[in-house]
């Protein structure tokens, strides 16, 4: 939001300053100054010239060589390609080291091989509007050689750009008349009230007593709380004058006419939106308020159709809509060069109805985004006058046609909250003294009622300020605060204490996995979009498609509604990185969403983790992995083989982590998670034909989890302390024949059945294939016995076991 400093000097007198240290002031008691600009100083660098001469370029059909008398600023000759140039033509001419507006500055340059001094400017070129049909023709009569300011009368003007998210919760600083109360506040000065009771009786007594040409009805289910409006005849539509177009441009506004102009200024001025009509779009003599009622589609001023739903709010003739309330009006409502009588609206809507429907039908506007920081309802009347004031000012010949109509809420019934405020909680809370004087004049200067009581003050909150800002003591002291100075407050350590606080059972899951995947499972954590598009779900092959949460508005089609699991994500994700490395591990920790008929939404969180190698599959090692982390979590779990998982009536159990039917399950390397007895994950390496989906090469397994379903429960401890084993262990590598649809599973199972006690662990080494649909499988065998060493009699002995187990098994031994 731009800030004229011209225009806040109309109701306040600064002290001289610099204008960084007034933003610096400013930032610090009000709201962030981003950066401070100086408008029309291009304007003291240009003077009028007069065109003696045009000669046809030598080289270019389109340009010219155009010789002008710049009086006292010289003399010369230019290339321009103007189609209104004309001898005898005044016009403003920039000399050479002029910076434009545009953001360049002029140099010597030669176009087409002869050189331009200097740049004979249109409008929009020294930022006075945005025509650039041909060069600015100045009066006759314009005196050569005087500088543009002074031609236009016009002086340079700060101009502050406001950040807008530091006012947003402050409706009443998005006008220049509510900024200038700011500034009166932060400089202690005094504020000029123009809007005063006498103003007030002035512009009310152009009003008629009679019928109004348009009358007003509210329907009460509508958004609109409250409504003014008024008819003005005689009115001619032309260009506004200077000053108001200068305004408008400062603050980022293109001049259009001088009835828009008059809206948009007043909108700029009181921070209230409005509506000027052509009357004669106003069919049957009534403006209406209401609900559209069913869907329908509405023609706006950009000339786009929008689709309204049948609880948006329109204001309405008696025949069609014409605005779509308090966001955009009709493409037929708005003033023409032929208007001569209109209808001046002044409304308030609420805030919530606003920013639904301007978020729905996909259209932010000016007026929209105040609407929707819920404005005082209380400040429509001044803008209706101020409208009055400006249209009977700029067309002296108008005049009011009936009365100054209404309805709404009871605007009377508006009180002020009063609020009780501590002097000994100011001071409290700020940590330093302040004395009852200072306090009462802050709170007066930014027009809070103030009655001094025993113990502090009785406070009445501007209905300015009560629309969902001022609530309470603590805002009030807020107040006091930021235009006392923060930086007036001496620095003081908290003097509170400093306590751990507990985690929740989640959250301390959450790092306990974290912490495992990066220091045990040497993988990467990744972060992937909770939203996500139809497109990469059916690449996938995910079977739930999420079409009850789809996103009215999405950013695009690839984030439109929320992710069923981490899957497709976290497919998508790993295929882009196996197009830079060769193997890597990565993990993820996410909300997954799913229709629920009760609740809308049933939101689960979710584990996923991928290993990727570009030659070989790392099911064992995710596998592996899977298990050592259940164990790292204490968790009572277990990796289950998917044929055994059966119901009583001989179904597979569903999986809660990735559904039985999805294609992208390897029809070998899979395997359920089991937490407590459960089903409540699925280690699987992505079948093929999915990854060709991504144009990916290599093998992708994943792991996910369902934490949803345990996250909740405390785990205990359970760490019993043994000291290190006095006896050495053994380790045995064997390699046995597997065919291709073995399951290294089965043969850790068959070893187990050795029923060896000594055999303390046994798991799979390696890996590989020996082509004619044979696997070798080497099986790793650890024994240890802590009351002794392990006899070479015994060890041999065992092993033999362990080999002649697998064999019955139908695994033999390979002994090439």
């Amino acid at each position: 939001m731009k800030i004229s400093m011209d225009w806040i000097h109309d109701y306040i007198e600064l002290p001289a300053m610099n204008s960084h240290d007034l933003a610096e002031r400013f930032t610090l008691s009000t709201c962030e100054v981003e950066e401070v600009l100086e408008s029309g100083k291009v304007l003291e660098e240009t003077y009028v010239a007069a065109i003696t001469g045009i000669e046809p370029h030598p080289d270019a059909d389109k340009l010219q060589l155009v010789s002008f008398d710049a009086g006292s600023a010289g003399r010369g000759r230019v290339v321009c390609g103007a189609p209104n140039c004309a001898i005898g033509m005044k016009v403003p001419y920039a000399p050479i080291g002029t910076t434009l507006p545009l953001g360049f500055t002029l140099e010597p340059k030669k176009i087409r091989g002869i050189l331009s001094e200097g740049m004979l400017c249109a409008e929009d070129e020294l930022g006075l509007s945005d025509s650039h049909q041909g060069l600015m023709e100045l009066d006759s009569n314009a005196v050569t050689g005087i500088t543009m300011a002074e031609y236009l009368d016009s002086k340079p003007t700060v101009v502050l750009d406001i950040d807008n998210k530091s006012i947003t919760h402050r409706p009443d600083l998005w006008g220049h008349y509510g900024m200038a109360r700011e500034f009166a506040a932060a400089f202690q000065v005094p504020l000029k009230r123009l809007f005063n009771p006498e103003w007030r009786r002035e512009m009310l007594s152009r009003f008629g007593t009679g019928k109004s040409p348009v009358s007003v009805t509210v329907h009460p289910d509508s958004y609109c709380r409250a409504y003014y409006g008024y008819t003005v005849k005689g009115v001619t539509v032309e260009e506004s004058p200077q000053w108001m177009q200068k305004r408008l441009l400062d603050c980022g506004l293109r001049p259009i006419n001088s009835i828009v102009d008059i809206s948009n200024y007043v909108m700029l001025e009181m921070g209230q939106p409005n509506h000027i009509f052509d009357k004669k779009s106003i069919e049957k003599g009534s403006i209406i308020v209401r609900r559209v009622g069913r869907e329908e589609e509405f023609v706006t001023l950009d000339e786009q159709t929008r689709r309204l739903e049948a609880e948006d709010t329109v204001i309405a003739d008696g025949v069609k809509p014409l605005v779509i309330a308090g966001i955009m009006g009709g493409l037929n409502s708005g003033v023409t060069e032929n208007t001569t009588e209109v209808f001046v609206e002044v409304a308030n809507f609420v805030d919530a109805g606003i920013r639904k429907s301007s978020t729905r039908i996909g259209l932010r506007t000016d007026s929209s985004l105040r609407y929707e920081k819920s404005l005082d309802p209380l400040m429509l009347e001044p803008t209706a006058l101020r409208i009055l004031e400006l249209l009977l000012e700029l067309n002296p010949g108008a005049e009011v046609e009936g009365k100054l109509e209404y309805d709404g809420i009871d605007l009377s019934e508006i009180q002020p909250p009063v609020i009780d405020l501590k002097h000994s909680k100011i001071e409290s809370l700020l940590g330093c003294i302040l004395e009852k004087s200072r306090v009462q004049e802050i709170l007066e200067a930014l027009d809070f009622g103030v009655s001094e009581t025993s113990e502090g003050f009785s406070v009445s909150v501007p209905s300015f300020r009560a629309t969902k800002d001022v609530e309470c003591d603590a805002d009030l002291i807020e107040e006091i605060g930021r235009m006392y100075g923060y930086n007036s407050i001496p620095a003081q350590p908290p003097k509170w204490k400093i306590e751990a606080v507990r985690l929740p059972n989640p959250k301390r899951l959450e790092r306990s996995i974290q912490d495992f995947m990066v220091l045990h499972g040497n993988a990467h954590e990744v972060i992937t979009y909770p939203l996500i598009g139809e497109a990469l779900l059916e690449k996938v092959g995910w079977p739930e498609r999420n079409e009850n949460l789809q996103l009215a508005n999405a950013l695009s089609k690839e984030m439109g509604r929320m992710r069923p699991s981490l899957v497709p994500g976290f497919l998508e994700a790993a295929a882009d990185n196996s197009r830079h490395y060769n193997r890597f591990a990565m993990f993820e920790i996410g909300r997954g969403y799913s229709s629920d008929d009760e609740g809308f939404s049933r939101e689960r969180n979710l584990f996923a983790a991928v290993f990727y190698d570009r030659q070989v599959s790392r099911f064992m090692d995710a596998a592996n992995t899977a298990d050592r982390l259940m164990n790292y979590l204490r968790l009572p779990g277990r990796l289950v083989e998917l044929k055994e998982e059966k119901s009583g009536k001989g179904n597979k159990l569903p999986n809660p982590a990735i559904p039985r039917d999805w294609q992208g399950i390897h029809p070998f390397e899979s395997l359920d998670i089991h937490i407590k007895g459960k089903p409540a994950g699925m280690i699987t390496t992505v079948h093929p034909l999915t990854m060709r989906e991504f144009k990916a090469k290599g093998y992708c397994t994943l792991i996910v989890l369902d934490l949803s379903l345990f996250e909740e429960d405390s785990r205990p401890d359970k760490t019993v302390y043994r000291p290190l084993p006095r006896f050495p262990h053994s380790v045995f590598d064997f390699t046995v024949i597997a065919g291709p649809e073995d399951r290294a599973a089965d043969i850790l199972r068959a070893a187990d059945k050795a029923g060896i006690k000594e055999l303390s662990g046994c798991s799979v080494a390696d890996v590989f294939d020996m082509g004619a649909g044979r696997r070798a499988i080497t099986v790793r065998a650890t024994f240890f016995d802590p009351e002794k060493t392990l006899s070479g009699d015994f060890l041999e002995q065992a092993q033999k076991q362990l080999i002649t187990a697998t064999e019955k098994a139908g695994y033999p031994l390979k002994m090439e």
